[in-house]
């Protein structure tokens, strides 16, 4: 899809976005806070994701993997890189599109492995049929393999470029007409309360009801509406705390940590929610304007709106890939669940059942198999000492390597030489 219409400030966007793809070769897509595509430097997009699409079905939900990844941009500092469900690799910058909402530049997919050793297969196994899998990896040679750190300097690329973009003039001035807007609107509600008739004592009490009302549409995900109650609602704080700008920082203190509960209890993810909110507390101090603050305050509440959908599946993908490449890195030396957990900033329970849940194996079972399928390979070089096979793969003690090879293919190392791996079992259920 491509943006029509007269807007200078988005055409410059597409400018970048298609010297970067032409100078870099990658596809990249425009998205706006919804996750809706505005621009693609290639229309068609990845034959690969488009195939898979119309053998998943809706549980496959690109819109949803682009959002979690330009939310997590924002939060670590303007640039992530995320795998998709598919198992591809994307990376993200958010842009500012308009005064009032910030989309971001996608690109990808990309592989940063060689496609024999393309691990989706562990995750839609689930999803597919055999015959699907063998026919969608027919459309894994046409993506581009790329290296980690070339994928790296890529996405310093994009952030760079997305920085261009932002122009922190260009956010001063948006910032200025936010304020004479939101400004206009809370004075116009604070002129209708002193106006209204009825005795001065009603004014004097926290609109509670007002309250209610914008944790309601922030917890339904109604971004505009809770714009307009929000700004009625700091309309009767303002009144109430007359020009006491540490009462008014209180409330709004207050406010944030409302906001968060509300987008909580319209399902959001409480990892992301709870980040924001340690954000937002601590930036609070450095405003020093009620005009500053109150359009701050407005911007949170958006990015609380926009957080009330499910992004569990989305983001355990995301962990899931990871923790499997950074298993296929680390297979060779002595590696714990507690660290590839730490690796993916999850607990060891909950990555341990965020794993299994996404792999259909546990962890310790998983880390074997792989271990297990690079000795068979190694096996086919009888110039490799069986011993060192063992230490090359991870296994500290041999015979342990032995028995879990074992284990998993129904014969021992050895025997498995002789025959150039022509038996009968190979690959049980290692369980």
């Amino acid at each position: 899809m491509t943006i029509t219409g007269k807007n200078e400030h988005l055409d410059n966007i597409i400018k970048c976005a298609e010297a970067y793809s032409v100078s870099t070769g990658i596809l990249v897509m425009l998205i706006n806070s919804n996750g809706d595509v505005l621009y693609s430097t290639n229309e068609e997009g990845c034959g690969f994701c488009r195939k898979s699409r119309s053998m998943i079905g809706e549980s496959l939900n690109c819109r949803h993997a682009h959002i979690y990844g330009s939310y997590q941009a924002e939060r670590f500092g303007g640039k992530y890189v995320f795998f998709c469900k598919l198992g591809l690799t994307h990376w993200v910058s958010p842009v500012p599109l308009s005064e009032s909402e910030n989309g971001a530049l996608i690109a990808g997919p990309v592989l940063m492995i060689r496609p024999e050793d393309f691990l989706f297969e562990e995750i839609l196994s689930k999803s597919l049929t055999t015959s699907q899998i063998e026919e969608l990896k027919t459309e894994i040679d046409k993506i581009k393999v790329v290296s980690p750190d070339k994928v790296d300097q890529l996405s310093n690329l994009l952030f760079i470029t997305a920085a261009y973009i932002s122009n922190k003039g260009n956010e001063y001035m948006v910032d200025e007409r936010l304020k004479l807007k939101q400004q206009s609107d809370i004075s116009s509600y604070i002129h209708h309360i002193k106006t209204m008739g009825g005795n001065d004592e009603a004014s004097e009490h926290y609109p509670i009801e007002k309250e209610k009302e914008l944790l309601s549409l922030i917890s339904s995900g109604d971004k505009n509406g809770a714009k307009k109650v929000l700004n009625e609602l700091l309309g009767a704080i303002l009144l109430k705390s007359g020009v006491s700008f540490e009462i008014i920082k209180a409330r709004v203190l207050e406010l944030i940590v409302v906001l968060s509960r509300a987008a909580l209890e319209g399902g959001a993810d409480a990892e992301q929610i709870f980040g924001l909110n340690y954000k937002y507390l601590n930036e609070i101090n450095k405003f020093n304007t009620v005009e500053d603050m109150t359009v701050w305050l407005s911007k949170i509440m958006a990015r609380f709106s926009e957080c009330v959908f499910d992004m569990k599946d989305v983001k355990h993908a995301d962990i899931i890939y990871k923790s499997l490449d950074y298993i296929s890195k680390n297979y060779m030396r002595k590696i714990s669940l507690e660290e590839v957990a730490a690796e993916v900033y999850l607990s060891p329970s909950y990555f341990s059942k965020v794993f299994k849940e996404g792999v259909g194996t546990n962890f310790v079972t998983y880390l074997n198999k792989y271990r297990i399928s690079v000795a068979k390979r190694l096996l086919m070089d009888n110039s490799i000492d069986i011993v060192d096979i063992s230490n090359l793969v991870g296994y500290e003690d041999q015979s342990y390597f032995s028995k879990s090879f074992k284990k998993i293919t129904g014969t021992t190392p050895g025997k498995f030489r002789e025959t150039r791996g022509r038996i009968k079992r190979i690959e049980g259920d290692g369980g």
